[in-house]
């Protein structure tokens, strides 16, 4: 054997050499390994079994950890994340005849293949209980539009500003300040044109009778983009940004699509509807630096509506602003109630509130607060909550998972 060789190899049909026929152990065998180990004295039963008992916590704990992250991962809720679905982005199935909210789920998540039994033309949100929610600034999110829907709000906001980008006309950008304005963010692409994509989805043409009486006599029903409940409007909030008499009318020319298909709500004087009002589709109301005087000069005629200053209306009827010319009535909270202390309600801040809300049913308007608390969350949804049982007719909320999964 070579120096610091530790092995032989053998021939072919060479024996192994037998060692234990000498009676003699080579050293570096198993053998000698085991006098050695048993030269040394046993270990006590109490240590064996203290180490045994922590490695078992150890790997209790290992397991836990890793459960515990798993379920953080599956039943954690982040942001606007649970309520999308690939369904609702723009540009892909969304809008497809057969393609709905829960098609997702089918054929590994793109719906393109449902079978025939499982569509019908209005079912794009079919899954979707409408709730009283307004997503404020809702050109922040992913989708505009479209998480708000999934979410089951009846109400958007959209900050619109008149003006150009050197490489393009004059248009309305939808942004929160002028930094954030992009020649592709107009309030065409982002709500005028989904929304009139999405009704008429909602209101196919394929289907003749749908459009007439029993007597085949035309009908004029308008479906909203609900289909679990058909007859609600949809609010678009426009909240004006720039100068407000040269703003509003390109808003009211950019609502043409809208218009032409009879999908927005609008008061004719004489007309049908409780106070000459037709609810449609779509509402329209404007908000920010929307004139008022502009907005109410038709005054037989309009199809957009007023955001009232929720804090100067009166108990008495007769004021400038009632259900022709205005749906919310709105103010901040903040400078509603001033400061909270210790997170709670004065009784003069509740009376507030309550005078508040009844000025505005009185007026039949619509109550909304919007800079409410939005932490810590523990005070942000008992804010909600008692806006709610006050009799606040619209929430307006940032966190739409948080506001679509409480129990109103």
């Amino acid at each position: 054997m070579k120096h610091g060789q530790d092995y032989m190899p053998l021939d072919s049909g060479e024996a192994p050499e037998d060692h234990t026929s000498s009676g003699t152990k080579p050293e570096g065998t198993a053998g000698a390994v085991g006098s050695r180990l048993g030269s040394q004295k046993p270990r006590s039963w109490g240590a064996c079994h203290t180490w045994g008992i922590l490695g078992l916590l150890a790997t209790i704990e290992r397991r836990v950890i890793v459960l515990f992250g798993l379920g953080l991962a599956v039943f954690s809720p982040v942001g606007d994340t649970h309520l999308k679905t690939a369904t609702l982005k723009p540009g892909n199935a969304a809008g497809k005849p057969g393609i709905s909210t829960s098609s997702s789920s089918y054929n590994g998540g793109n719906g393109a293949d449902l079978p025939p039994q499982f569509r019908y033309p209005t079912d794009f949100l079919r899954d979707v209980v409408p709730i009283p929610c307004h997503s404020h600034n809702d050109y922040w999110r992913k989708e505009p539009l479209f998480s708000a829907l999934r979410a089951g709000c009846v109400s958007v906001e959209a900050d619109v500003w008149w003006l150009s980008f050197p490489s393009s006309k004059n248009d309305l950008y939808v942004g929160h300040d002028p930094a954030a304005l992009t020649p592709h963010r107009t309030f065409a692409s982002l709500y005028v044109d989904p929304l009139v994509k999405l009704l008429d989805r909602m209101n196919p043409q394929a289907a003749p009778f749908y459009h007439e009486n029993s007597d085949h006599s035309n009908s004029d029903s308008r479906r909203g983009v609900f289909d679990a409940d058909p007859e609600q409007t949809l609010v678009l909030l426009v909240d004006v940004k720039t100068d407000g008499a040269q703003t509003w009318p390109r808003v009211l020319e950019q609502l043409e699509p809208l218009r032409a298909r009879g999908w927005l709500t609008r008061f004719e004087d004489g007309g049908d509807g409780e106070d000459g009002v037709r609810v449609g589709p779509v509402t329209v109301v404007g908000t920010g630096n929307t004139p008022f005087d502009v907005l109410t000069r038709n005054a037989t005629y309009r199809d957009a509506f007023f955001d009232a200053p929720l804090g100067a209306l009166s108990e008495v009827e007769g004021g400038d602003y009632d259900r022709t010319n205005s749906l919310y009535a709105s103010t901040s909270f903040k400078e509603a109630v001033g400061p909270l202390s210790r997170g709670e309600l004065s009784d003069d801040q509740l009376r507030t509130i309550r005078v508040q809300i009844r000025n505005a049913h009185s007026s039949g308007l619509k109550a909304r607060y919007w800079e409410t608390p939005s932490w810590p969350i523990a005070l942000r949804n008992k804010i909600w909550r008692i806006l709610v049982e006050e009799g606040a007719d619209i929430l307006n909320v940032d966190d739409l998972y948080a506001a679509s999964q409480s129990d109103w």
